[in-house]
């Protein structure tokens, strides 16, 4: 039997599977946390690494690895590949004002120009978790850091070249997934957009990975004979874990909220609410984000004094609707919409609905409602919606598996609880290792059917309060 391994290099832990690597099987993992904070030192995540493998019981008998990360950060390496400063995550909002500044720069100061012109170039919008963004902020507030930059790369291209045995900066490697979520690169060209990479770092142009194809063996893994797969981001890896095919919207409820469909062909929004990013198979998977997931349901629980179980059975409790209590849950900024310095609201607070029961309610409701916004968004671009799959920590709770069918408007598919980057980093590692041309055909993870009826005005008095707060 051969075993594969897979990483998922996340915000929060660093996580590794070992799989069979013909049926899927899982062996083994281990688990391994990262420091908090949106700015991070990336050495953490070689430790973390360390310490998962180990738990994992350790890679010496894995034929092949890669890793799946979390996406957007900027690692910023000198001449010699030390790391310039501490690596800024994906939800480090302190670029959003270079996200303006470059959309009105290439639009010649019309901002609805510079949206269209970006879309056009590499099928997004900046914001302020594109890694341009970042490079331009680097620029203006760190000018030395930025003068000492000799090669920018994102947090799964830097720890696949630090556990590579091949440490020359020119090793650096990356794939279509997570390279389409930098701003520099067009999915639907293949190609690095070099000059507004310039554009965005103040006329200097770093070195930049390579962009491998799916299933290339990109190295070997250090002290070991094991292959190295190109690995991917995050979003990518996880529709490759659960076998995601065209028609397959994916919801996921983690530290941010994603909305990703997987599609044979590239979207170009000009609105910026969908971003044309690349998945890990071939494909594209246009996706919505949001800063503001799980985390609600965390801030909603200490509010109220429970734990999500008793969140849960609090929501459920109440109404539909929880009697018109709105929560707009921008607890952290938020990116789609674009408002990096909002804050959460509640609308609709009287008597009545001043209990734990409606809070709760309105917290899953109001989370909730905008995954289903970005499903409506999806499909605005063109995107056939088959099957809604529902994966995440924040799926894990009963109230938002009952809820979604009715507040999304189509069945709910539930899989196990499972590690699906770290997963879909194992598969992508088995077919590296097969030399095959597709993926190995790995059993999908047991799939749960939700339904509930139409939620009933529920997103209409969402839209109502939320279009007063998107308008402050």
């Amino acid at each position: 039997m051969s075993l594969v391994a897979g990483v998922d290099t996340s915000t929060q832990a660093c996580k590794v599977v070992v799989r069979d690597a013909e049926t899927g099987a899982l062996v083994r993992a281990g688990r391994a946390v990262h420091p908090p904070g949106t700015e991070v030192p990336p050495a953490a995540w070689e430790q973390a690494f360390a310490e998962a493998a180990a738990a994992a019981g350790g890679l010496a008998d894995v034929a092949a690895l890669s890793v799946g990360g979390q996406q957007h950060g900027m690692v910023c390496l000198d001449a010699a590949g030390e790391v310039v400063r501490d690596a800024l995550l994906w939800n480090d909002v302190r670029s959003a004002g270079a996200a303006t500044d470059l959309i009105r720069e290439l639009g010649d100061g019309d901002e609805q120009a510079g949206r269209r012109a970006w879309a056009d170039a590499v099928g997004l919008v900046p914001v302020a978790s594109f890694t341009a963004t970042k490079l331009r902020w680097l620029a203006d507030a760190e000018p030395a850091h930025a003068d000492r930059t000799a090669a920018v790369c994102l947090p799964h291209d830097w720890l696949t070249w630090r556990i590579s045995a091949d440490r020359d900066l020119g090793s650096l490697v990356t794939d279509r997934g997570d390279a389409s979520g930098t701003a520099y690169w067009s999915a639907r060209t293949g190609e690095y957009r070099p000059d507004l990479l310039e554009r965005a770092f103040r006329g200097r142009r770093p070195a930049v990975p390579r962009v491998a194809g799916p299933a290339e063996s990109v190295g070997a893994l250090r002290g070991s004979s094991a292959v190295l797969g190109p690995g991917s981001g995050d979003n990518a890896a996880a529709a490759l874990g659960l076998a995601a095919r065209p028609g397959d919207v994916i919801v996921s409820i983690g530290t941010s909220g994603v909305v990703s469909a997987v599609s044979p062909t590239p979207v170009s929004d000009a609105t910026g609410t969908v971003a044309g990013f690349a998945d890990a198979s071939g494909h594209h998977l246009p996706l919505v984000a949001t800063l503001n997931a799980a985390r609600v349901l965390d801030a909603a629980a200490t509010l109220l004094g429970v734990d999500h179980h008793g969140l849960s059975e609090l929501a459920l409790s109440a109404p539909s609707g929880a009697d018109g209590l709105v929560l707009v849950p921008y607890l952290e900024g938020e990116r789609t919409p674009n408002l990096p310095h909002a804050t959460g609201s509640v609308h609709g607070l009287t008597l009545r609905t001043s209990t734990p029961a409606h809070w709760a309610r309105a917290a899953v409701e109001g989370l909730l409602c905008g995954l289903a916004d970005g499903i409506d968004a999806v499909v605005a671009q063109g995107v056939t919606v088959e099957r809604v799959l529902l994966i995440g920590g924040g799926a894990s709770s009963p109230a938002v598996q009952q809820l979604a069918p009715g507040i999304f408007g189509r069945p709910v598919l539930v899989p196990a609880p499972g590690e699906y980057v770290a997963d879909g980093a194992a598969r992508q590692a088995a077919w590296v290792f097969s030399g095959d041309a597709s993926p190995p055909d790995w059993a999908q993870p047991g799939l749960r059917t939700v339904e509930a009826p139409p939620a009933a005005g529920v997103r209409e008095r969402y839209a109502e309060v939320r279009g007063r707060t998107d308008g402050q």
